[in-house]
This record gives C-alpha cells, structure tokens and sequence, in this order.
C-alpha cells in the first residue's frame, strides 16, 4: 500500500518584482517533490504587471492584494488560500535546488517537535558563500542575533542539521498542524523581525525551531525594499524594539530599552549626521517615536493574531 504524500503549499511575495518571481517559478519547476502547490501573493504592485506571472505560470494559484500587506500580511494571505500539510514560504529573489522539500517534510515528520525548519541559504551572487546556518540566540543587549556561517565558505562544517534559535525569513516550512495551534505571523511589524517573533510565539508553544542543511536556496537579497534604504533603516529600528517589547519580560526587557536610549539611539543619531544621511536620520527617529507613541502595541497584536486563526477554519 503507497503511503500518501503530503501537501506542500509555497507561498511566496512578489511586489515590483516579477521577473524576480518567474525567475524563482522556474526554478520551482524542476524540484523533484512530487505533490506541490505553489501560491503567489501579489502585494499590490503600483510599477509591475503581476498578471504576467498567471500567463507564463498557469499552475500558479495568483492572489492579488487590494494593498500592501507587508511581509506578514502577504503571506497570511497566501496561508488563507492553501491546502498543504506543511507551508514554505519562500522569498520570490531565491533560487532553489531541486531536492530541497524533502529533506524539510522529512524533518518535520520525523520529529513532531520541530515546529519549523528552516535550510541552508547562500548568497546567489556567490553560491560558495554562506548567508545563513541557523542562528545565535538574541542579545538581550542589542536586540541582534547573528547568522552563524554568515560569509563563511560552505565547506562542510555547517552541514550538520540541529536545533537553531531563530528562523530565517527567505525560506521557512512550518507544519499547518503547528500553525492552527499557534497562529500566523503577527501583521504589525509590516517588514523584518517578523519571522523572529513568530519562532519565539512557536518556541512558547513548545516547539524546537530546526535548520536542515540537506536542502539549499540561493538568495539574491534586498531586492525589493534595497540593501540601504530610508525604508529598511525605519522598519529594522522600529521593529528592533517592538520585538523586544512583545518578547523580552521584567529585567531582559529593561536593560533592552535602556541600553537603546542610552547607547543605540545616540549612537545612531551621531553616525547618520555626521555621514550627511538625513534621510536615514529621520526614518530613525521616526521608528524611535512610533515606539514611544504606541504603549499598548502586545495587548493588540494578540487580539488580531486571534482573529486571524479564526479566519484560517
């Protein structure tokens, strides 16, 4: 008797970006697991025809946003719209190797556990090079974790599969089984952090968050909101202590906020004037002050990740 194999969703995001996207649907098209739905969520694109991707890739199930969800948001919409056993979501400026899923469905059905996996990531400019290997825990300090093999060459050392703290947001399978317990991603932190606070919702739950090097992306990186850009210094300075926050209790939480007043904030306050960068300086201070001006920020993002299950029955 055959054993039945699960369903896999791939969700991924395109936004001005659908070259990108097709590039990463070709690549999809030649992965070796057998039973796949792949879903693409359109984040209302002002500059980009996404319909092109629904003519050149008919398999594709296309979703089109009525606005920008963000990182989050596009893809719960996407998790609304699938069918699989276990969800990738996948950053649309990857490129994957054809064995990737199964080592990922492996990992998860062997070990109930595991909440959620993430593979290897290497630089696409550079496939010898490193991005991601799982992660270091959280400084309760800075509010950082650092990508172990980041840059480093991929020459075995890193290809030993185990419990990381943190997920990588290009290339995450969860199980829906994990998901109808816990939640989706929290919607308010609209781009970066986002998947390090839905691993600590996970990790709170019980779960073992896993890297599983048997299976590898390729990642272009930035492409969509740029590598230095106003847009990226605002939503990594809000989110960085909006994560701690929601995250970080009693002593952890104030040498977080301290430290962010006393060295981080000046800090960065200091180098973005004395480098001329206005425009990052003030996409600074305003990540600082949406933060002092939101207090109630934990109490509503768990009523809207309430509601947001609710959605998925």
């Amino acid at each position: 008797m055959e054993t039945k194999v699960p369903l896999v969703s791939i969700i991924t995001i395109n936004y001005n970006d659908s070259a990108v996207t097709m590039d990463l649907l070709d690549s999809l098209r030649k992965i070796s697991y057998p039973a796949l739905e792949i879903i693409v969520v359109d984040n209302a694109s002002p500059s980009d025809d996404p319909t092109t991707i629904k003519e050149s890739y008919p398999e594709v199930k296309l979703i089109l946003s009525e606005e920008n969800l963000g990182f989050a948001g596009g893809n719960n919409l996407g998790i609304r719209a699938s069918h699989g056993d276990f969800l990738f979501f996948i950053n649309n400026d990857t490129i994957v190797d054809d064995g990737l899923i199964e080592p990922l469905v492996e990992t998860l059905q062997k070990d109930l556990e595991i909440g959620m996996v993430s593979p290897k990531i290497k630089f696409h400019w550079d496939p010898s090079l490193i991005q991601y290997a799982g992660y270091s825990p959280m400084n309760k300090w800075t509010i950082r974790n650092n990508s172990i093999g980041y840059h480093q060459k991929d020459n075995g050392l890193f290809d030993i599969p185990g419990e990381t703290e943190s997920i990588h947001g290009a290339a995450m399978m969860v199980p829906r089984r994990v998901l109808e317990q816990v939640g989706m991603m929290t919607e308010i932190y609209f781009l970066y952090y986002e998947e390090h606070d839905w691993a600590e919702m996970i990790k709170r739950a019980g779960y073992k968050v896993y890297y599983q090097p048997k299976g590898f992306i390729l990642h272009k990186e930035s492409l969509a909101t740029g590598k230095n850009s106003s847009l990226k210094t605002y939503y990594i300075s809000r989110n960085r202590i909006l994560f701690a926050r929601r995250n970080f209790k009693g002593p952890h939480l104030m040498i977080s906020l301290l430290f962010q007043a006393l060295v981080s904030i000046p800090k960065y306050t200091l180098t973005f004037l004395l480098n001329g960068q206005t425009n990052h300086l003030i996409a600074f201070w305003r990540a600082v002050l949406w933060n002092l001006t939101h207090f109630k920020i934990d109490r509503k993002t768990r009523i809207l990740r309430k509601r947001l299950l609710t959605s998925t029955a």
